[in-house]
């Protein structure tokens, strides 16, 4: 197994060029702020960038919890990869995640400089600035003219372990698999079908999505049951949809704006 590093700085474009750099080496699984991607599969881990604080998003990309080093290990043990790049912003941090991984020593280390222009890491800090972070996965648009045949075979797993996070994900506008197009007619199926496994929600829904080209806001107005805590049940189903809408599309969702609009009984 041969380990390569992409070094920068933190917001430098790492993660934007981490695909790029993996083809010219003909590398086929990355590690990035605590995910194991595979041919653009996500095998094993949660992103960094959706932890609310430095200091949990630096323990989660070096692994310091030990269940999730655990984890990791034994999936790169499973999958048994013959090249993997790690992404740091340090050659310590790398050497740290080399370390906890029981990986063996690096063979090349590639600086963000060397593969990225002064104006693009430019362009990228101030991306961060806004609150964009970008993840090396799969990039998918949502557009009203699209059409995929039945939605409902989707739906055989539901998975709500997720959180919303705080500032927006973004995947890289190209991949090794190229653009999956989605219709928003889909989503509004998803999120509908979601609601609807909420006995507290009435089933009459209404749900308007808008691509706003990084990602989905979705907006859904329904009525609840009488006697329900209503923050509580709509964070709950605000969770559910994020994770069921990143699972089954990879789609980024922005943001979900839920309107209780009356009580049924």
């Amino acid at each position: 197994m041969e380990i390569y590093a992409l070094i920068g700085a933190s917001g430098t474009g790492k993660s934007h060029h981490a695909l790029s750099v993996a083809r010219e080496y003909g590398i086929d699984t990355i590690i990035d702020d605590g995910l194991l991607i595979r041919n653009g599969k996500k095998l094993a881990g949660h992103s960094a960038k959706s932890e609310p604080t430095m200091i949990g998003a630096v323990k989660c990309a070096i692994f310091n919890d030990p269940k999730d080093a655990y984890v990791m290990r034994e999936k790169i043990k499973q999958t048994n990869p013959g090249k993997i790049l790690i992404l740091g912003t340090s050659e310590k941090m790398i050497l740290r995640i080399v370390e906890t991984l029981d990986l063996p020593p690096l063979k090349e280390k590639i600086f963000i400089n060397e593969v990225s222009s002064p104006a693009e890491i430019e362009e990228a800090l101030n991306h961060r600035k806004e609150g964009q972070h970008v993840i090396p996965l799969p990039a998918v648009e949502v557009r009203k003219d699209s059409k995929l045949g039945s939605i409902m075979g989707f739906f055989s797993k539901k998975d709500s372990k997720n959180d919303n996070a705080r500032s927006t994900i973004v995947r890289p506008k190209f991949s090794q698999l190229g653009t999956l197009v989605i219709a928003d007619s889909v989503i509004e199926d998803i999120v509908k079908h979601c609601i609807r496994n909420y006995k507290e929600l009435d089933k009459n829904v209404k749900v308007s999505i808008t691509n706003s080209g990084y990602g989905v806001n979705i907006y859904c107005e329904m009525k609840i049951r009488y006697g329900v805590h209503i923050q509580g049940l709509i964070e709950a189903c605000q969770k559910d949809l994020v994770a069921v809408i990143d699972d089954l599309t990879g789609i980024n969702v922005l943001k979900i704006d839920m309107r209780v609009s009356g009580v049924v009984v």
